[in-house]
């Protein structure tokens, strides 16, 4: 047994006693037979005696550069220090230096180096030092590939073993590893590597190598003819948008020429190019509630149901009731299923996003769609069971087919780089039962069919109190009840453009269609916005327009006024006996007017209900929706001031620009509303507007006279019954100018509106002697802008509020004499005058006045003070004044009065002899008249706009009105010049 175990350990280390060409040791030489000594010694586990015979012998090599034997013999130092289990450092540093010394040699001792590494590594791994042996692996990796692999592989396990685990250096290591498999054509080996990298990879950021795993795992399995497999992984990097232009071109062909090569149309479920948001899913169909737009069914519902819950009847029609009533029918899976009629599409929009930089053709994009009646839908349940545990792919083949149930919607389209595009499918079922919309499908490049499944996950349940909180499960959105069919109007706005100028005035037309035998009734409209858009008279239908616009010879009255109401009813009710069925639409005016520049969305809404008494559906909405830009047209601004010469009449300053950059426009007619104010011109048209056309960028201005012409008890003008004038033309006349009637419809709905949104604190103090303008232009045929689809043909301005009361609720005016003659040389002149005082406000107003007299010294003394100064007696009105040609004579008279007598220099030229201080209560909307009397002493020009007027309406009777109105004032006299000339 110690013979065989001898010749076994000799073959084993008989590169020890192979002589060097240089340094030759013979068999019979001493070192020899230590060597052999210490080997023996090893054999039989005196490591203690092996030991030191290595060492006795390892100098003697080293000193004669015997590298080979050095190296054979610090290995087995390094084997015994480790069977010793005496001192790790040492036994480590003699395998590090018999590995590096075989190194040296070169070729001669690659295979020693490698033997003595692999030892060295199971010493490593012996001490869990897994890390260190990964990299002793490494570094006996040679030339050849194969053996590289190996190493690379080996190196890959012991970083996975390694504590802590380094996952990622032991991916990396076997996509080495792979790399080298198939460099020496070992494709499965290959193969096994990457795939046991991908568990490294998967789920993690490294997209790069991850896409470079998958794609060579791709490319490997097709060559090996596993094509299915190979499409598999190639599938995972098609969606790589991290990946250069270049990359991705390569990817997709090679893809492409991958699917190509299997002979057949392949089909992949969860095909990521092009990628789906799924969070931008939306589901759009109609119950009880119709649209007649995209725009109208992306609309949030709660701004629907905050137009229409004053129009839905007190009847419930909610999803719960109409499942009550086909209780029958529906299984409790249902429940909670959404309802659709059979015939009306349901639409899903989905957005498709192509990741890449290069264009994607996508071709037969369509819904996946389950259809089942009420008798097998038990049935369908129990089936749906099974399919987890069969083929996806299968299962979702055998839902894609087309069902003579319903009909689906198929969509082609192309996706340029980095491009998203939403696209509406839609599936319309045909006969009653349910529908289940299970996901969509798409061919790539007329090759590959995706499937992508519209599971959406499930929200976190919510407890309150120990109760569960009822909510719809996410997929529920997609299971739909499918009633019988009922009536459905479709409807429209003709006309109503998409881009406007502000004030653009016209006349539209709503079209309703009942395609179904079954007629609706009890039809009502309520619209978002009536300050833009209004309905209609249907007797104006026929009416030509703006023909229709114009003052009648016979003067109608206007159905406004005779129905006070008109003007609070926000819902329109039809006619009673108002129908739709079959092909006759019915069509009903409408006006629509561009109040304001900017981007206006209109929302239309109307109510039907079904005759069908069977119907499970008693009534439906139409939802309209419509977006129109108003662009800025004219700039208009009024001033008003009131006459001097009456008290009635004022003063008006209109300013219009245009503010358009490029349209011209004809300022035509100003109007003012109401049947008490006339307006009249100062100045002919011609005068005003030279050229009648208002420029890109121009500005003008015109004045008025405004009169009103209420007539009231307390004044002296006698009633009149004569119409007055409340419109002016701003044109030259001629035989066709129209006058535009603004106190018809449809302009003096618009102004309603119009007196609504432009409140000011005016109306809040009970002004009512307040007027509002229109202003009625046309735009020139030749300047209109080319991108609008229909030119206007009028347009309105509307100015509300504008108050005549400049300084308060009290106006007033003096009224007297301008220019008399007087002899001063006999006496004094007195003059009597009168004040014109009117109360424009809703209450009794105070007024108070207070004249003071002119003072030489450049102010103003009371009459009252001054007289108190001078005389004791506080003679009102009264001074001391000595005639011009008597200054020399002392008159007795003035010596004995009390007090210095005054100059002539300090003499007024003119006092107010009557009463310095009046008080009168003034009721509202009248008038009332004050008497005034002055003293003049020498021949002049006097202003009597010395006095002030004092006003104050009581809080009590301003209920409306704001905290921080203005309930009182101080108003300074108008200026009034009086000459008086001496006569001769």
């Amino acid at each position: 047994m110690v013979e065989k175990r001898e010749r076994r350990w000799c073959r084993f280390s008989q590169w020890s006693y192979v002589c060097h060409p240089i340094n030759s040791y013979l068999m019979m030489e001493s070192t020899c037979y230590i060597r052999v000594l210490g080997d023996y010694a090893f054999m039989l586990r005196d490591y203690e005696l092996a030991l030191s015979n290595y060492r006795l012998i390892s100098t003697d090599y080293k000193i004669d550069k015997a590298w080979k034997r050095y190296a054979g013999v610090q290995e087995m130092m390094g084997l015994t220090y480790f069977m010793l289990d005496q001192s790790r450092k040492e036994a480590e540093y003699c395998m590090e230096n018999a590995f590096n010394t075989y190194l040296k040699l070169g070729l001669l001792g690659q295979q020693n180096a490698t033997r003595c590494g692999l030892w060295w590594i199971e010493m490593l791994k012996a001490r869990d030092l897994y890390k260190e042996a990964a990299t002793v692996y490494f570094r006996i990796c040679g030339e050849d590939i194969l053996h590289s692999a190996v190493m690379l592989e080996q190196a890959s396990y012991c970083y996975l073993l390694s504590k802590p685990s380094m996952s990622r250096k032991y991916g990396f290591h076997l996509v080495l590893s792979g790399e080298q498999y198939k460099k020496c054509d070992q494709i499965k080996h290959a193969i096994r590597t990457y795939r046991s990298a991908l568990s490294v990879f998967r789920g993690t950021t490294w997209s790069y190598i991850n896409d470079h795993v998958h794609f060579h795992i791709g490319q490997w399995y097709a060559a090996l003819g596993m094509y299915d497999v190979a499409v598999k992984h190639m599938t995972e990097i098609l969606a790589c948008s991290h990946q250069s232009k270049t990359t991705q071109e390569l990817f997709l062909s090679d893809f492409l020429q991958v699917v190509e090569k299997t002979g057949r149309t392949f089909e992949v479920t969860k095909l990521q190019l092009p990628v789906i948001n799924i969070s931008s899913l939306k589901v759009i169909f109609e119950d009880h509630r119709t649209f007649g737009s995209s725009s109208a069914a992306n609309t949030k519902e709660g701004l629907w149901h905050s137009l229409e819950e004053d129009m839905i009847p007190s009847f419930p029609a909610a999803k719960t009731n109409w499942l009550e009533l086909q209780s029958k029918l529906i299984s409790k899976k249902h429940t909670l299923s959404n309802v659709c009629v059979a015939g009306e599409a349901v639409k899903v929009n989905i957005e498709f996003i192509n990741p890449l930089q290069i264009t994607v053709p996508v071709s037969g994009v369509t819904l996946i769609c389950k259809y089942s009646t009420s008798s097998d839908a038990l049935a369908s349940d129990e089936k749906e069971l099974s399919v987890k545990s069969n083929n996806e792919v299968d299962h979702f083949r055998d839902m894609s087919s087309y069902n003579s149930s319903f009909l689906v919607s198929e969509v082609d389209f192309s996706l340029g780089g980095g491009e998203t595009t939403m696209v509406q499918l839609s599936v319309t079922p045909k006969e009653v039962g349910t529908l289940e919309i299970l996901g969509v499908r798409w061919k790539l490049s007329g090759t590959i069919v995706g499937f992508h499944n519209f599971e959406l996950s499930h929200p976190k349940k919510n407890i309150v109190k120990g109760r569960r909180k009822a909510k719809q499960p996410p997929n529920e959105k997609f299971k739909f009840m499918v009633i019988k069919s009922i009536p459905k109007i479709q409807g429209s706005v003709h006309s109503l453009p998409g881009k406007a100028y502000a004030g653009d005035l016209r006349r539209l037309m709503l079209e309703l269609k009942n395609p179904s035998e079954f007629p609706v009734k009890n039809l009502k409209m309520k619209i978002s916005h009536p300050r833009f858009l209004i309905i209609g008279n249907q007797e104006n239908v026929k009416l030509e327009f703006p023909g229709c616009l114009t003052k009648k010879t016979d003067s109608e009255r206007s159905s406004a006024h005779t129905n006070p109401n008109i003007m609070s009813e926000t819902i329109f009710s039809f006619p009673v006996d108002t129908s739709i069925q079959g092909e006759t639409p019915l069509s009903w005016p409408l006006w629509f007017r561009a109040a304001v520049p900017g981007d206006i969305s209109i929302y239309m809404s109307i109510y039907y209900e079904i005759e069908d008494i069977s119907s499970v559906i008693r009534y439906r909405t139409l939802r309209l929706h419509y977006n129109v830009q108003v662009l800025p047209s004219l700039d208009v601004s009024f001033q008003i001031s009131p006459s001097r010469l009456r008290i009635q009449d004022f003063l008006v300053q209109l300013d219009v620009v245009n503010k358009t950059s490029s349209e011209s426009f004809q300022v035509y007619q100003l109007s003012s509303i109401g049947q008490h104010w006339e307006i009249s011109l100062l100045q002919p048209p011609d005068t005003i507007f030279p050229s009648q056309t208002l420029m890109a960028g121009q500005a003008i201005s015109c004045f008025f006279t405004l009169k009103n012409s209420r007539r009231l008890s307390t004044v002296e003008y006698n009633i009149s019954t004569t119409p007055v004038r409340s419109d002016v033309l701003l044109v030259p006349q001629c035989s066709q100018d129209l006058v535009y009637n603004s106190n018809n419809v449809p302009l003096v709905n618009f102004h309603h509106y119009e007196r609504l949104q432009q409140k000011v604190l005016h109306e809040d103090l009970g002004d009512l002697n307040t007027v509002d303008f229109v202003l009625i232009s046309r735009p020139l045929n030749n300047s209109i802008n080319p991108g609008l689809s229909d030119p206007p043909h009028v347009m309105s301005h509307h100015a509300c509020h504008l108050s005549t009361a400049s300084t308060g609720p009290i106006s007033w005016l003096v009224d007297g004499p301008q220019t008399l003659h007087h002899d001063f040389s006999t006496s004094f002149c007195e003059i009597n005058l009168k004040m014109h005082l009117y109360n424009s406000s809703g209450t009794t107003a105070f007024v108070h006045i207070d004249t003071i007299d002119f003072d030489r010294g450049g102010g103003h003394i009371n009459s009252v003070n001054a007289v108190s100064s001078a005389t004791p007696d506080n003679q009102v009105g009264w001074h001391d004044v000595t005639p011009v040609n008597e200054l020399k004579v002392t008159s007795n008279t003035v010596e004995t009065q009390p007090g210095k007598a005054l100059s002539l220099e300090s003499v007024s030229p003119y006092i107010w002899s009557g009463s310095s201080s009046t008080s009168i209560h003034l009721e509202p909307m009248s008038s009332a008249e004050i008497p005034l009397q002055i003293c003049v002493f020498s021949p002049g020009t006097y202003d009597l706009s010395n006095y002030f007027l004092n006003w104050k309406l009581p809080s009590k009777g301003l209920g409306n009105s704001d905290e921080t109105g203005q309930h009182s004032g101080k108003c300074q006299g108008y200026k009034y010049f009086l000459t008086v000339l001496q006569s001769p």
